[in-house]
């Protein structure tokens, strides 16, 4: 039995890993947006997506191969009906929304997917919003409109925000998904199953709008961090992330990746950081950090549930 004077403070060990692990992952998803804006004008957004989706895939399916026969056959048309909702179609609105929008205007409605999530729950399946939520949508909607709006948005810059705030509507549909219809599959196996699902189904018409031109060595590079990096890679980083911390402090991740994003973008690209952009970040972040603070005491992170997040 272990004596007072034996017992570590808690308060001693500080959890340096943690912090480094979540600044590291808004990093990476912020340099997605970054990646896109250098290669989706060479690809294209459908052939982008598809190389991303496929490299994404390669990298996470050995670690998903030993849990394959927890997946039945049944489960498959789900993994694809999944992927082309919360992958394929979303990372193609993004890819355009890159042409035709700095990379912190998509970072920014990307983050509104927590938003969305909740609507989708409340409207789909039921589940409660309360008057916190409504207040945050409310707020996060009018940081989307002040991003749409502004007067140094043209016509396209207008359409790559619907684009984005779209991309962004489907990621919550899929969360909602995952949630409800893959919670008897292992994580890493459900992000391997959708994106190798979403690459196949996208083939076809990647394929057939593949650039007739040849593509630079950046824009190769570019798409290939895109689709080992910032997919591939930072899915497990993101698990490993739930699996020793819970599903609601690794989602914090995504607090941050507008501020990289923007980051990433000013000093690699020379992008401005305008003041619609700073009051709409500010908006729909503070509407997100409303809609996920905890109104009672923390609750045991082994009832968490995992969520999905982009990157």
């Amino acid at each position: 039995m272990a004596t007072p004077g034996l017992v570590h403070s808690p308060a001693k060990n500080i959890d340096w890993l943690t912090p480094f692990e979540l600044g590291l992952l808004g990093a990476i998803w912020g340099a997605s947006f970054l990646f896109m804006r250098i290669a989706a004008p060479a690809f294209g957004a459908l052939a982008l997506v598809e190389v991303r989706l496929a490299l994404g895939a390669l990298v996470l399916i050995p670690f998903a191969w030993p849990l394959r026969k927890r997946i039945p056959s049944s489960m498959w048309p789900r993994l694809a009906a999944i992927g082309a909702i919360n992958s394929a179609v979303p990372f193609v609105l993004f890819a355009w929304a890159a042409q035709h929008a700095p990379a912190a205007v998509s970072a920014i409605c990307n983050a509104t997917t927590v938003l969305f999530a909740a609507v989708v729950a409340f409207a789909l399946y039921g589940e409660r919003m309360g008057s916190r939520r409504a207040l945050a949508l409310t707020i996060g909607f009018v940081g989307v409109v002040v991003l749409a709006t502004s007067r140094s948005s043209g016509a396209s810059s207008t359409l790559a925000v619907l684009a984005a705030t779209a991309a962004a509507l489907l990621y919550g549909i899929g969360a909602n998904m995952v949630r409800r219809h893959l919670t008897e599959l292992p994580p890493v196996a459900v992000a391997a199953g959708t994106l190798s699902m979403a690459a196949l189904l996208l083939a076809p018409l990647a394929i057939s709008q593949w650039p007739a031109h040849a593509i630079g060595t950046a824009s190769w590079l570019s798409a290939a961090a895109l689709g080992v990096m910032c997919t591939g890679f930072a899915f497990l980083l993101y698990y490993r992330l739930i699996q020793r911390n819970g599903a609601s402090r690794a989602a914090t991740a995504t607090y941050l990746v507008p501020l990289f994003a923007a980051g990433w973008a000013w000093l690699l690209l020379g992008e401005a950081i305008t003041a619609p952009m700073l009051v709409a970040g500010g908006l729909i972040l503070g509407s997100v950090v409303i809609s996920t603070r905890q109104p009672t005491p923390p609750s045991d992170p082994r009832r968490e549930v995992p969520g999905s997040s982009d990157g």
